[in-house]
Parts: structure tokens; sequence; C-alpha cells
């Protein structure tokens, strides 16, 4: 969970450049009327936030998919099932809200990839979000310190190390070791690898470009997202290829090192975009003000990684809960003290560079 690519330098950027950026203090402004909802894809959200899609969650808590579910439903804001999730498409539907989106790894059998987003779209998904920036998978060497396996594999410093968290361990000794059981479902087999990265690239098509967008645009009938987008040229080509948003995302500085920071590129995106696609931003947020920061330079939502996934670590869906309410509570205060009351009145009120 906390580890990046490489050196971890893109990790590193993706929170220092957010001090870049300034929100604008007023004062002596009536807020005794505000609204932190907004819409997203004509749905209405409680928060400019998403529970982003990450894998292996039953890594972190036992059934850990099914309990960020539930807290986004609780607190009425999407959820984006991973295709690396680790319950299956049926039980997931029963924990999530309405607001349930899904993210494809596009897989190397076109036909097994249709097939899963028939049935995706079957179970109510009405938003996807193509990641585009994992053709190679990178080198990650905290996974392959720590002998992150598929299937897990323990060693002594595993034992020593779940000896020391008994709660954890527990519970997780009852639900048994994570499974890619979505991937299994699909492909038929519980894939295996020595890290986790190796066992992506295996399933991951590594030849699927720009061209192949038309096919996916006419097998997918909801909304579609292009997740990995860096770049204002990439979202004029994502509109060009009728796209209905982009997510600004270097994948938590998990893929290639050395990049600049999401909220660096945000400003050309939105420009780029012009208001004809949802802009979504990830990779880096850890705070309220952070959130409002992105906000205030035009991007619709945030999706978020790690802080809910530190949430569930620590207490399974109700940690999950703890960490939206607490960004929920710095947002709003962050946003009130721009002076704006709404989603729309922050956005107007654009971050600068000091």
């Amino acid at each position: 969970m906390d580890g990046a690519s490489g050196s971890e330098a893109t990790a590193r950027r993706n929170r220092s450049a957010f001090d870049a950026f300034h929100l604008k203090q007023e004062i002596l402004v009536d807020l005794s009327r505000r609204s932190v909802d907004t819409s997203l894809f004509g749905e209405r959200v409680a928060l400019p936030m998403v529970i982003g899609p990450t894998g292996m969650n039953g890594a972190y808590w036992a059934q850990g998919d099914l309990c960020l579910a539930r807290a986004a439903k609780a607190e009425g804001i999407p959820f984006v099932m991973s295709t690396a999730a680790t319950v299956g498409l049926s039980p997931l539907v029963e924990a999530a809200g309405p607001l349930r989106w899904f993210q494809l790894y596009m897989l190397r059998d076109r036909g097994l990839a249709q097939a899963l987003l028939e049935r995706v779209h079957a179970a109510g998904f009405n938003v996807l979000q193509l990641t585009g920036d994992t053709g190679v998978v990178s080198r990650r060497n905290r996974d392959i310190r720590n002998g992150f396996t598929l299937p897990f594999h323990w060693s002594m410093r595993k034992l020593v190390d779940t000896a020391r968290r008994p709660g954890w361990a527990w519970q997780m000794l009852r639900e048994g070791s994570p499974t890619l059981r979505l991937f299994a479902e699909v492909v038929g087999e519980v894939p295996k690898g020595a890290t986790i990265s190796e066992v992506m690239q295996h399933q991951i098509n590594d030849a699927f470009t720009w061209r192949d967008l038309e096919w996916l645009r006419s097998v997918w009938p909801g909304k579609l997202v292009l997740k990995g987008v860096a770049s204002g040229e990439h979202a004029r080509m994502a509109w060009e290829a009728g796209l209905d948003g982009v997510v600004v995302s270097n994948h938590g500085g998990r893929q290639l090192d050395g990049t600049g920071s999401t909220i660096e590129a945000l400003p050309a995106v939105v420009e780029a975009v012009a208001g004809r696609m949802t802009v979504l931003i990830d990779s880096g947020f850890r705070h309220g003000a952070d959130i409002a920061k992105a906000i205030a330079l035009g991007a619709d939502a945030v999706q978020l990684g790690r802080p809910t996934l530190y949430g569930l670590a620590a207490g399974g869906e109700a940690g999950a809960r703890h960490a939206l309410q607490i960004l929920a509570r710095e947002f709003d205060c962050a946003m009130a003290l721009t002076g704006a009351t709404s989603i729309a009145q922050l956005r107007s009120r654009a971050a600068a560079a000091p």
C-alpha cells in the first residue's frame, strides 16, 4: 500500500507539489448556508470524492472491497470496483450502493474483456474507467522486498510481522488468504506470480492503443472514462475518441517514476477539456485542503486511494468511513474559508501559485 515504483520520486512529488498552489483566504462572508454536494455523470453525490479503484483490498482487511463499497454507500459517494478485486461481482453488487463504477485493465483476450463488460453493465455499473498507464507494469521494490506474492507464501519475517498484530491476523486467518477472485471468475483460474506486478503483467494487454478505444466505445454503453491522463493533449484525444471523462493520474507514483505530479498537470487538462468532459484526479491526496485545491483548479472530483486504504487497514469499514469523514470535514472547512458556499463557487476561486 505504501510503496511506489523505482526510487519513489513521483510519489514524493505528488505530495510536495501541492505546496506550489495556494487557496485564497476570504473573510466576512455569510457561510451559514453551504453545501458540498455535486453532480458526477448526471448523478448527485454527497461530496466531490470517489473511492478510486485499488487492487488486492482483501490483503488489508478481510473482504476489503466490500468494506470500501459499504463505506462509499454510507457517505453517498461513488465506489470504483477494480478488475483486481478480491471479491466476485455478485457480492460487491450486494454491498455497494447505486453509485458503483468499474475499472478495467484491458485483458489480452478481447473476447474475455467483452464478456466481463457485459456482466458488469448488466449488474448495474454505469461508469467504466479504463486504466491506460499499465501497458508495462513497473518494478515496485517494496513488493519485491516484502515478498508479496500470489499465492501468499509464509516466511519467518512474515510470521513475526503478523504476530505483532494479533487482532488483524486473527480476522484475516478466519477469512483466508486473499486472491484475485474477479480475475478467477473471468479467466477461470486464480492468477499466480512472484509479485503482484508480475501477475498483472501476465494478464494485461500491452498492445492496446488509442485506435482500439473505438472498439471499447462501441461495446460499452455507459459512460467511458480514461484513467492515466497527464497532459492537455491526451485529454483532447480522449474527447475526440468519444469518451465522457478523464482521470488525471500517475497511478499514485506506482508506474512511471520521475514524472510530474497530477496537481501540476491538472490546469492544462482542464483548459483542454473546456467543460466538455468530466475531469477527475487522483495521486497524492491526503487532506481536505488538497481536495479543495484540485476543485479550485477545475477538477470535478478527487479519487481517493491510500487515504481510505489506510482507514480500511486500521479498522475495516468503520476505519474507511472515518477517513472519509475526516476528509469531508477538512474539505468543508477549507472551502468555507475561501469564501465559497458551494462546489461551483469554489471552482471559480482558482488556486494560484504563490
